[in-house]
């Protein structure tokens, strides 16, 4: 990974060929864990490098519970707000009067939903005490010297307070341990009592993790650049909360954020949190507009005061929480130099650690004796992004996106028959123009495998055959002019790759992961926490094409991005819709399209008319970040095409239609 200095301005909108090697290292596991791929061949020899080792007694750790005072009244009883901290940590530094760092994940879902591939919550003895802690940070982790901190955000578990969805509340919760943990805020050993609690055992460095709503909270947290956040690792994770709920006016979910507050707040939480449930009703309206609500909730808005350094890890086909999330992260932090790696998948919602697990474990844990105990273990030299080309098959960046990446424009021609038309270089001629009528039943998936046919819910336009591959890397843009027939209108652009391939099925149920029936062990266990997991696997299907970046938005927000407005029939509006950030590769033989439509169904909701739409070719175009540029672009599109494999009737067109996804950031298991 390359770090720059504060400063730097290598983001998705600036983007080396991909290297071959891909990232991998050996996985110093204790006794009884699976061991990851090895490493490669050793070369000269080298001083050797410092790791922590596993030295500590993990069924003998300090397991102990303290409530952290908020400083906020989130529930109005007239008390501030304590939010519960499960602790487990090593008892030899404590007692060697050696102090040690912290891994922090703080979540909603510990005791509602639970974490990870297997749905773990936390549990508890007789007393009240800690026993067992979710995912494998605590097994793998404390054995090592670092404590594992388990926060219960406010008004969930056993915490004071309420759910205020990504607010101010919420990010507070989070934000207090850091504090806590740095000596800065009063932590006492129950939720009530008045006894005193001081983290005297820790150096207050601080590292929070945590797949989607978890990895929310510590995007949050870090917008905060509290002191002590040396680090975070978002995995899937909102980076504002609007773009969650809407794509640019667009509904995506037919609830808001009073509904998921609901589904997480503990039962005596939603008994007293009424006030703050009417609060996100009337704040966050289903009109799309955005609201002082949805700017509290915008972490991209602070970046530049983020000190922490980020490693992101997101699914490119993640319908849950979208990759524009990641996009618009990824260049605020760019340009803010903040230190940052990153990891892209093939996958939709999952975790590194159940499509990746022997490397996972063996980075993270480079990466987190880097940042937290300060080991020069060369994490930080090594290549900035590792990015899954197939099911299995990884490529590394040593800057990302690369630095070739140019935005380079692309141009919409008619064809020779309706809705069907050329991609290029070129310029339509004014006056040229195609239609579609929305069509609510539709998506995405039904508009790429009638790409060749004129068909009357969308608009097509294909490039020919490429001769070489080329490779898209980081955010596009698709601007329309369109000319509605109805005072309401949604639209949908989104890429594609047509040809045939072998995808891992983001689709399906496991959203491209299989779980297998053996474990691996990744660290000691007792009797009530086991690091013990389900093995799992890539789920693939082979396609005749591939949807690799979307975009949604609301025609009406073509004066303003943050409020609609009504549209006059037969009157033309100019509108750009940006699309989810991704790295793919057309390879030679296939060809590149883009697909304008309406109402995308399963992901966006439909517009409360039904309209035609008229677009101006002339007006219409995308801006697409090519690796080479316009020149890589022109090679791509000429010369001598390889053999193309041509569409079989026994081969599916493409994954199963998108599941609904409920408006809950978390697992879908």
């Amino acid at each position: 990974m390359e770090i720059r200095a504060r400063g730097a301005r290598w983001s998705c909108r600036a983007l080396v060929t991909v290297a071959s090697a891909a990232l991998c290292g050996v996985l110093l596991a204790p006794t009884g864990a699976q061991a990851a791929t090895p490493g490669p061949a050793p070369g000269p020899a080298k001083a050797p490098v410092r790791v922590s080792e596993p030295v500590y007694s993990y069924e003998g750790a300090i397991r102990e519970s303290v409530w952290v005072d908020t400083g906020l009244d989130g529930d109005g009883d007239g008390r501030t707000d304590r939010v519960a901290v499960d602790i487990v940590r090593p008892g030899e530094p404590a007692r060697e009067g050696r102090k040690i760092p912290v891994i922090m994940d703080a979540s909603p879902y510990y005791s509602c939903c639970g974490r990870g591939n297997e749905s773990q919550r936390k549990t508890y003895d007789a007393n009240g005490d800690p026993l067992g802690f979710p995912l494998h940070y605590d097994n793998y982790f404390v054995p090592r010297g670092y404590a594992f901190v388990a926060v219960d955000l406010t008004g969930t578990n056993r915490s004071d307070g309420c759910v205020d969805v990504g607010g101010r509340y919420d990010v507070q919760s989070a934000k207090a341990v850091v504090d806590w943990l740095g000596g800065r805020a009063q932590g006492y050993a129950s939720r009530t009592g008045g006894q005193a609690v001081r983290a005297d055992w820790t150096t207050g460095a601080t590292g929070m993790i945590g797949k989607s709503y978890d990895g929310t909270i510590a995007n949050g947290v870090a917008a905060t650049g509290v002191e002590g956040l040396k680090t975070i690792v978002p995995i899937g994770s909102i980076s504002s909360w609007y773009d969650y709920y809407f794509a640019q006016g667009a509904p995506l979910y037919s609830s808001g954020p009073d509904w998921l507050s609901n589904y997480v707040e503990s039962p005596e939480a939603r008994t007293r949190c009424q006030a703050v449930q009417r609060s996100l009703v009337e704040g966050a309206p289903r009109t799309g507009d955005r609201t002082p609500l949805w700017t509290e909730r915008d972490y991209v808005r602070d970046a530049h005061k983020v000190t922490a350094s980020v490693f992101a890890v997101h699914g490119m086909q993640d319908l849950n929480v979208r990759t524009k999330h990641l996009g618009q992260w990824w260049d605020a932090l760019a340009d803010a130099g903040v230190e940052r790696r990153i990891w892209l998948s093939q996958t939709g919602h999952v975790d590194p650690f159940d499509f990746r697990r022997a490397t996972w474990v063996s980075t993270l844990h480079r990466w987190f004796d880097h940042y937290l105990l300060g080991y020069d273990n060369g994490v930080e030299r090594e290549p900035m992004a590792d990015i899954e080309r197939a099911p299995d098959q990884w490529s590394t960046d040593r800057v990302w996106p690369p630095r070739t990446t140019t935005a380079t424009t692309l141009r919409p021609g008619a064809g020779t028959v309706p809705g069907v038309g050329t991609l290029g270089r070129t310029q339509a001629a004014p006056g040229t123009t195609e239609t579609f009528t929305d069509d609510r039943r539709q998506n995405e998936e039904d508009w790429a495998a009638a790409i060749d046919r004129s068909t009357p819910a969308k608009n097509g336009f294909i490039t020919q055959p490429l001769s070489q591959d080329l490779r898209l890397s980081g955010s596009a843009r698709v601007t329309v002019t369109a000319t509605p027939s109805t005072t309401t209108a949604h639209l949908t652009a989104v890429l594609v790759d047509l040809g045939p391939d072998t995808i891992r099925d983001y689709g399906a149920s496991g959203e491209g992961i299989s779980t297998l029936t053996h474990r691996t062990c990744w660290g000691p266990s007792t009797a009530a926490d086991s690091s013990c997991y389900l093995e799992t696997a890539a789920r693939t299907t082979d396609v005749d094409h591939t949807v690799f970046s979307r975009g949604w938005a609301d025609l009406g927000t073509y004066a303003d991005p943050g409020k609609g407005r009504p549209l006059t029939p037969g009157t033309p509006y100019t509108l750009t819709i940006d699309l989810a950030a991704s790295d793919h590769v057309v390879p030679a033989g296939h060809r590149l399209a883009l697909i304008v439509g309406g109402t995308d169904s399963g992901l966006i909701d439909p517009p409360s008319t039904t309209p035609t739409l008229t677009l101006d070719l002339a007006r219409t175009e995308a801006e697409l970040p090519l690796v080479g540029g316009a020149a890589a672009f022109r090679r791509a599109t000429s010369g001598s095409v390889p053999p193309h494999s041509a569409p079989s009737e026994s081969r599916p067109s493409g994954v199963a239609v998108p599941r609904p996804t409920p408006p809950i950031p978390g697992d879908r298991s």
